[in-house]
């Protein structure tokens, strides 16, 4: 059966059940029912279900983070197709998805990554309303911070770039970097002074673990199967087509697979021998105890190679590039600490005495072109969202939404197009360093 079939063939079986629930919509609850329960916890109903795993999906999603719950969402949501399996072989939410420093924002460099990534800043604003589910989504503002005249003008490029395609970004002055953030040391002391940034007021951030659960509930409501400690051990292919997937708990028939992962992409693109050109590093971040917010803005030194947020609760989120060297290691380390500590120092002093509370790491796939890899492989039904390095939260649902697109029509969507595998042999690169190496 080719591409073609299968997707008339999943398309066919979508049925009435599949609209009546999307008709109904996640289950709503009053303030009272609301206090009641959290009181009480008593009757309160799991965000999702567990099952038995079945002999067959129309949908294989390998990887149970916001790339995967999100395409196993608008595949039933957009598309009526429900007969999907998610699979993570640990917890929902985390890898990535769960260890990220959940920054949104559409400032890139490349005119095809700030109309891909504005999308999905366009669907995180009507995410809660669409999940019924509060994601708390903050736009706050993003400030990226220019010290050198060379950055300047790197943050002047992109402010055009982003204005082509009707992004709000602009390059400001010290000064109005100062009215903005008050913390921040503006003066010409510092070792690295700050001449400018480009500023970004859709940017902000997000509650990660709330995304998470809100795909997945919503995503189950709809009838999607996901299915945690639930490790791939390979790929089944005949005559160069997917055929199903051997896992832990037995095998499954399923004539599309979709490699959802981050850190593994490679161990599971592998599977069907199809490379993929990434290297796999570790990339730290860290939290402070809770403070008075007094942050307004995220804020973002390339120079300095640091990133800075205050949540909701008063913690100070920090981050910063990937570690300099390839590892699957997960564990955060003193080096990073006493980097990442220095640099925030030299931009705001005043918070000198913050006790960090705890850090850690996750796994960042880095293509060479700094941009993601999407849509089709030399393998028929083997779709992959991959090679998303250190940006990939902040394209979770426009992603969803095109390889859910892909999968239902057999066409790849005109927005993920330029980020084909293909590229590379092409030499069709999509060059974001100058936009995404800093981490963030």
């Amino acid at each position: 059966m080719s591409h073609a079939e299968s997707v008339a063939s999943i398309k066919g079986t979508a049925g009435a059940q599949a609209r009546r629930r999307r008709s109904r919509g996640p289950a709503r609850y009053s303030a009272l029912d609301i206090f009641r329960r959290g009181v009480t916890n008593s009757d309160w109903p799991r965000s999702f279900r567990q099952h038995d795993l079945a002999k067959s999906y129309d949908v294989v999603i390998i990887g149970a983070g916001v790339h995967g719950l999100a395409c196993a969402y608008y595949l039933a949501a957009n598309h009526g197709i429900t007969n999907v399996a998610v699979l993570d072989k640990s917890y929902m939410g985390g890898g990535g998805s769960g260890r990220n420093t959940a920054i949104i924002r559409s400032n890139y460099l490349t005119p095809e990554g700030v109309r891909f990534y504005d999308r999905s800043v366009v669907l995180y604003q009507n995410l809660a309303a669409d999940l019924n589910y509060n994601v708390m989504f903050s736009q706050r503002g993003h400030l990226t911070l220019a010290h050198t005249d060379a950055s300047l003008r790197t943050m002047n490029w992109r402010a055009e770039v982003n204005k082509l395609q009707g992004i709000n970004s602009s390059v400001i002055d010290a000064a109005e970097v100062g009215r903005i953030v008050k913390y921040l040391d503006v003066s010409d002391r510092p070792r690295y002074p700050i001449l400018g940034a480009l500023y970004h007021p859709p940017g902000g951030i997000i509650r990660h673990d709330a995304v998470n659960w809100g795909y997945a509930r919503a995503a189950d409501h709809l009838g999607v199967q996901i299915h945690q400690q639930t490790e791939v051990l390979g790929i089944e292919t005949a005559g160069g087509k997917v055929t199903g997937v051997r896992t832990n708990r037995g095998a499954i028939s399923a004539p599309i697979v979709v490699n959802c992962t981050a850190g593994w992409a490679t161990t599971i693109s592998d599977m069907v021998d199809v490379k993929m050109p990434l290297i796999t590093h570790p990339l730290q971040a860290a939290v402070t105890e809770p403070v008075k917010v007094f942050l307004p803005s995220v804020i973002v030194s390339g120079s300095l190679h640091v990133y800075v947020s205050q949540t909701d609760r008063g913690e100070l989120v920090f981050g910063a590039s990937v570690d300099p060297y390839p590892s699957y290691s997960m564990r955060g380390s003193l080096e990073f600490t006493e980097s990442v500590a220095s640099h925030i120092l030299e931009l705001i002093p005043s918070i000198g005495s913050l006790k960090v509370l705890r850090q850690w790491a996750g796994l960042c796939d880095m293509t060479p072109d700094y941009s993601p890899i999407m849509g089709v492989t030399p393998v028929d039904g083997f779709l992959v969202d991959v090679g998303w390095g250190t940006y990939g939260f902040k394209a979770g649902p426009v992603s969803g939404e095109a390889m859910a697109q892909l999968i239902a029509t057999g066409r790849v969507p005109e927005i993920i197009s330029a980020f084909d595998l293909a590229r590379f042999a092409d030499g069709r690169l999509v060059g974001e360093k100058g936009a995404a190496s800093v981490g963030h």
